[in-house]
């Protein structure tokens, strides 16, 4: 029973309440978020990019989130206006995904790391889903918009490693350092940025 309340909040391409499959453009490019630990001001930065330039978003956590949700709707009713035939109405959806997995055992993690196709673009803070991905050939940002790369990933798994013994021990407790105006600006920056190449890479 909770699996099946769990699915009802799976809005996607392939299932919306038992709606026709909904085809897109094989070019788009394809946003994979890691959506528990995205800040909303970098979710909505993300959504307008989905509308503005025609991209595909999968927001994955193991809840549903209010502001995709409402995007989703709205974007919809927005690429709905103006067509005429009822079919085509009811085919037209908008691309971003509302994902909902269960609670627990990174199934979140798992689940993009499963999807994400090479050269897609994915945003998370994990550093081990950003190692997965890095290995796929899918380009991540962390929230700060730093890009993770083969060669930093490393470095960065060891300073990972080293903060968790470190915790562990009761030496050091991390915190993450609250977002504000001048780390949502350097995250838009960035995004825009790997957003601009994976296009031009699309052709």
């Amino acid at each position: 029973m909770i699996q099946a309340m769990k699915m009802s909040w799976m809005i996607d391409f392939y299932v919306v309440s038992n709606a026709p499959k909904v085809r897109y453009p094989e070019a788009m490019v394809e946003l994979y978020i890691d959506a528990d630990s995205c800040p909303k001001p970098l979710r909505a930065i993300i959504l307008k990019a989905v509308v503005n330039r025609s991209l595909k978003a999968f927001f994955v956590a193991d809840r549903p989130l209010k502001d995709v949700l409402k995007a989703y709707e709205e974007h919809t009713a927005l690429l709905r206006s103006g067509i005429g035939h009822e079919e085509e109405r009811r085919m037209t959806r908008s691309p971003i995904t509302m994902v909902v997995v269960e609670s627990g055992d990174d199934r979140a993690d798992r689940w993009i790391v499963d999807h994400a196709p090479q050269d897609s673009l994915a945003v998370t803070r994990d550093i081990i889903l950003a190692d997965l991905l890095v290995q796929k050939g899918v380009v991540v940002l962390d929230d700060r918009g730093g890009v993770f790369t083969d060669e930093n990933i490393a470095e960065r798994l060891s300073l990972r490693n080293a903060m968790t013994t470190l915790r562990e021990y009761g030496v050091f407790a991390e915190k993450h350092k609250p977002i504000g105006p001048k780390e949502i600006r350097e995250f838009s920056a960035a995004f825009d940025r790997e957003v601009t190449k994976a296009l031009k890479r699309k052709g």
